[in-house]
């Protein structure tokens, strides 16, 4: 791995608002090497916006702005959606 997919990783993890790091966090280290050079940049600029917008974003409660727009947050919203889903009954502890 690259030292920028390292570095990147590593402040997804450290925001400092927890609720945010717990799905930055997750999504870099599950995602960050297959990120096209569009996508690095712009979880570069997310990791430079305010963190409670950020979290607000991708869970839905506020409308992502159009320089944020596009399938980086379409796969961290994913992303959060499917953390967010109880485990099946069914399923093995």
């Amino acid at each position: 791995m690259d030292e920028r997919c390292k570095r990147l990783r590593f402040r997804a993890w450290r925001r400092g608002f927890r609720e945010l790091d717990l799905i930055m966090g997750p999504f870099a280290d599950a995602h960050v090497t297959g990120l096209d050079a569009v996508e690095l940049a712009a979880l570069e600029g997310l990791l430079d916006a305010p963190d409670q917008d950020v979290y607000s974003w991708i869970i839905g409660r506020a409308p992502t702005p159009a320089d944020f727009e596009g399938s980086l947050m379409q796969k961290l919203g994913l992303f959060a959606r499917t953390m967010a889903q109880p485990a099946p009954e069914n399923a093995a502890p």
